[in-house]
């Protein structure tokens, strides 16, 4: 059994549900780019994958994850691969994709399960999409992303595997071409797994609600965005707006506009402003 998340600390939480339940154990796997954002025009092909590599070297450029792509952390293609070759060559194989309802693990679904027709019958999915769970607590929640569902409720969703079925063979993967030719730059999920688009500067507005009259650092704006706004994404998208917003003018700078904990930020006296 192969089983697939979309993010490393899914994968973490997942583990810790093996060891509690052996008989679901396998090799695991986990897609770590973020289909949410970014280019994905002629994803499969060289040019789009090159053009997705330069943008995400833009973005990451003089940041806290500069050289990342370069550095092959990132290899989905490979975790494709890798599934492909232990399909084709075992016949009793079957993978198990992991998702919750956000927009990262549907656009991470989409982009993955476009190269998998082939082994239609073998492709299983657990998409845990509005289902309450029980927290540590022992209060009943609805979880946003699979590492926030303790081990051992793992045993229960299990139970929700189930075939990703002919009809959605062909219909998700024109779903995916749709959001493909549209050529937008953010993917939010609406519900279940529809997913409409918006420019890159969709988060902008709301980012600059964070950026008041005094010095803050880089760091704490973008952490304020997280906790506090109903949208958010990953901080390296959100380094990269913040300084596109500076860069655009009216935000006094300063130190060094690299690492978000190495410059700071606030609102020009003329430039009106909400307090985070």
């Amino acid at each position: 059994m192969i089983h697939v998340v979309f993010q490393p600390a899914d994968a973490e939480v997942l583990k810790k549900a093996f060891e509690l339940e052996p008989s679901m154990s396998g090799e695991l796997l986990t897609v770590r780019d973020d289909f949410a954002v970014g280019p994905i025009n002629d994803i499969y092909r060289e040019e789009g994958i090159s053009r997705r590599n330069e943008w995400w070297k833009e973005v990451l450029r003089e940041g806290d994850f500069e050289g990342s792509v370069e550095s092959g952390e990132v290899n989905d293609a490979q975790v494709v691969q890798t599934i492909i070759d232990r399909l084709r060559n075992e016949p009793n194989e079957v993978l198990w994709i992991w998702a919750a309802q956000n927009k990262h693990d549907v656009s991470g679904y989409y982009w993955l399960i476009s190269q998998f027709k082939e082994f239609q019958g073998r492709i299983f999915l657990l998409y845990l999409n509005n289902l309450p769970f029980i927290n540590e607590k022992g209060s009943i929640f609805y979880p946003e992303n699979l590492f926030e569902i303790p081990a051992r409720e793992f045993l229960k969703a299990r139970r929700l595997a189930r075939p990703v079925t002919l009809s959605e063979f062909e219909i998700d993967p024109d779903e995916w071409s749709r959001l493909q030719a549209e050529d937008k730059g953010v993917r939010i999920l609406e519900g279940g797994k529809k997913l409409v688009q918006f420019d890159y500067d969709y988060y902008d507005e709301d980012l600059r609600k964070f950026i008041g009259k005094d010095w803050q650092k880089a760091s704490r704006i973008i952490q304020q965005f997280l906790n506090k706004n109903k949208q958010t994404t990953g901080d390296a998208f959100l380094l990269w707006r913040l300084k596109q917003i500076i860069t655009a003018g009216g935000y006094d700078v300063q130190g060094t506009i690299r690492n978000m904990k190495e410059f700071e930020v606030k609102a020009m006296a003329s430039q009106e402003t909400v307090d985070a």
